[in-house]
């Protein structure tokens, strides 16, 4: 009985050993075929930030050259503006070098075509550069109307033009009497834009101008 019993066992554990070594062969057999899911999805995951991380960083990079050149330019249109009110008044006193007589040149004042604010009223107003006629250069607006009224450019220049496209600049002017005489202004300029997911900006400068020729005004 004893003996039997060995034989038997000895059959099963050489079937057992058959199917594990079957099972192991199967298994080596797919281990050598290809990637298993978890190896799979380890290298797509590695693939991913391999692409996105360089990506994400050139994006950003792209974002913050566009606002760089967008602050440049917003220097330069708030520049701009300073120089388009120094030419008027600089023509003013043209007109005044070249007045024929006294009559005409009693009513000529180098600050005239610059609306001043004065007496506690705001007078904001937008200013063309490129004309030089001050009825066409200067639009005197409410401060609403000029927070609504953005500047506009072909690709090259930036002004006032109806079939021209709206930048994302906006241009307000204003100017005031400094030191309680009429002989000083200041010309202070904003500009307002918006560069992509970027914050609102603002950016602001001034500078003074002098009445410093003799003009129809008996101020100097």
């Amino acid at each position: 009985m004893t003996k039997k019993f060995t034989v038997y066992s000895a059959q099963f554990t050489a079937s057992i050993c058959r199917a594990f070594r079957y099972f192991l062969s199967t298994v080596n057999c797919q281990r050598s075929s290809g990637f298993t899911l978890i190896e799979t999805l380890v290298a797509i995951s590695l693939l991913t930030l391999s692409i996105v991380a360089p990506m994400a960083l050139t994006a950003q990079s792209l974002a913050t050259a566009y606002y760089a050149r967008d602050q440049v330019t917003a220097f330069y249109l708030a520049q701009e503006a300073i120089e388009g009110v120094r030419a008027l008044r600089d023509g003013q006193i043209l007109q005044i070098a070249q007045c024929p007589n006294a009559t005409e040149c009693a009513s000529l004042d180098i600050f005239g075509p610059i609306p001043i604010s004065r007496d506690g009223i705001d007078r904001p107003f937008t200013i063309d550069p490129r004309e030089s006629d001050p009825l066409h250069a200067i639009q005197q607006c409410a401060l609403s109307q000029c927070q609504d009224r953005p500047l506009q450019t072909n690709g090259t220049l930036y002004g006032y033009e109806s079939d021209w496209t709206d930048s994302n600049f906006t241009r307000i002017v204003r100017a005031s009497f400094v030191g309680g005489g009429q002989d000083e202004i200041r010309v202070s300029v904003t500009i307002v834009w918006r560069t992509g997911a970027f914050q609102v900006r603002t950016f602001s400068i001034s500078e003074n101008m002098y009445r410093w020729v003799n003009d129809g005004s008996n101020q100097t």
